[in-house]
């Protein structure tokens, strides 16, 4: 069973605090064996900064909050694939609400799109107009299909710092991770990116 104990906070209100990363690994092996209670504590000490980093990618905050709901919910739901070998707690909590959000990007984009085929189709356009729009939609095809062969590691951190407009810096605290490391990730996912597209350095 799924807790209820996410409900999205009014104007004004807050979205949690901050907490030692050994108390987020703990109440993340708690909410594995379905410990509710570890849940509504874990949601109040990390919310806050799931949702500041879901709106930082989504920009509107009524969707930003669905979206900051759903990541919370699907980290109850995958709780025992954590792993701190891995990484720290909040870097895997902060990597889920990233995906959730560049996806709800995405999807805006793509009934976006949709809604601008249609309208191609049902008026005339110059063939030039034509052209470039299709001519752009396949660049981000491509650069969506590119994105698909970095490392995940590499992924998150490129999206971070190019979908989500972080610095570095924020990037690597976001991650937990090392300045110089996030630095490296995002280097070397951007080298790769080139590689791929054929981009000439």
């Amino acid at each position: 069973m799924v807790p209820v104990a996410a409900t999205s906070p009014g104007p004004g209100a807050t979205w949690g605090s901050a907490a030692p990363p050994s108390d987020l690994a703990a109440l993340l092996k708690a909410c594995a064996l379905g410990d509710e209670g570890a849940f509504s504590r874990l949601y109040d000490l990390v919310s806050s900064r799931v949702y500041g980093l879901v709106l930082r990618v989504v920009r509107d905050p009524a969707q930003s909050e669905e979206v900051a709901q759903e990541a919370l919910l699907d980290i109850w739901r995958t709780s025992s694939r954590f792993d701190p070998a891995q990484g720290s707690a909040i870097s895997w909590m902060l990597t889920i609400a990233h995906r959730k959000a560049v996806d709800r990007v995405r999807s805006a984009q793509a009934a976006t799109d949709r809604e601008g085929v249609y309208g191609a189709r049902n008026q005339d356009r110059e063939f030039d107009q034509t052209a470039e729009t299709v001519e752009r939609s396949l660049d981000a095809q491509r650069v969506r299909n590119a994105m698909e062969t970095l490392t995940e590691t590499q992924r998150g951190a490129l999206e971070l710092a190019y979908f989500g407009g972080y610095t570095h810096t924020e990037v690597a605290a976001l991650l937990d991770i090392p300045l110089g490391t996030a630095k490296t990730r995002i280097r070397d996912g951007l080298i790769r990116l080139r590689d791929t597209l054929g981009v000439q350095s």
